[in-house]
Formats: structure tokens, C-alpha cells, sequence
């Protein structure tokens, strides 16, 4: 005769069939817990470095922006170089930028050639360039 108490308590949620059903542990979730924070942490940290890294860009290109201007404006001038090294600021893009024009004799007497550096405003002189060119003007041509 079949036992109607053991499938009315399956039924009801209990016995064996109950045992198999069950959810998570709290260590369990706790290290579901752990892992997921170490990868929103570790996203959250490349996240920021890409944000530091697109800031650098962009001054990088500015700062070739305003290499390039400061080079064109010598180049137009029509005025004959003197060799040795000339500074001054440019205010470009909402900063302003320092930049510095060394000019130095080329083998070629009617040639002189002149190496643009940029930094932002207030930079020692020993940090990086964050921009620089190099172009030539002519004389007598």
C-alpha cells in the first residue's frame, strides 16, 4: 500500500526533496561578494587611467598646437635669426603655455635652424616638453 504521509510531506516542502532545493550559504555569497568587488574595483582603476591618460593627450596636442604656431610665426616674420635662445608665453586653448626657440647656425650659412619646446606655464625647466619641433628659416632666398 503506498504511504500517503511521505508524498504529503514532500508535497509540503519537507523531506528529502526539501534537502536538494535549498539556496546559498552566507560564506557563499560572501565570496561572490569578494569577487565582485575586486572586479568593479579593478574596472573602476583602469577607468581613472584611461580619464589621466586622454588629460595627457590632449596637452600633449595643444602643446604641439601652440609648438607649431610659435614656429610658423618665426618662419613668417622674414627677420633674420639670431643663434642663441629666445622664451615667452602664448596663451592658447584657455592655458597658458611657455615655450622657448632655440636657433643654432646650420652647415648652410643662409640657413639657420630653430628646435620649439612648449610646457605649461609655471613648469621647471627640467621637466619634459610636452611639445617640440624642429623647422628652418632662410635667408637671402
Amino acid at each position: 500500500m503506498p504511504d500517503h504521509r511521505s508524498h504529503r510531506n514532500r508535497c509540503r516542502g519537507r523531506g528529502p526533496a526539501r534537502a536538494r532545493a535549498r539556496g546559498f550559504t552566507l560564506l557563499e555569497v560572501l565570496i561572490a561578494l569578494a569577487v565582485l568587488a575586486i572586479a568593479l574595483a579593478a574596472l573602476i582603476q583602469s577607468a581613472g587611467g584611461y580619464a589621466s591618460n586622454e588629460i595627457y593627450l590632449r596637452d600633449r596636442t595643444t602643446a604641439q598646437w601652440v609648438a607649431h604656431n610659435v614656429l610658423t610665426e618665426w618662419q613668417l616674420k622674414g627677420d633674420w635669426p639670431s643663434v642663441g635662445e629666445k622664451h615667452g608665453t602664448r596663451d592658447f586653448d584657455g592655458r597658458t603655455w611657455d615655450w622657448r626657440v632655440k636657433v643654432s647656425q646650420t652647415p648652410d650659412k643662409d640657413l639657420r635652424r630653430l628646435d620649439v619646446t612648449v610646457r605649461p606655464d609655471g613648469a621647471d625647466d627640467k621637466t619634459t616638453p610636452l611639445g617640440s619641433l624642429t623647422g628652418f628659416v632662410g635667408h637671402n632666398l
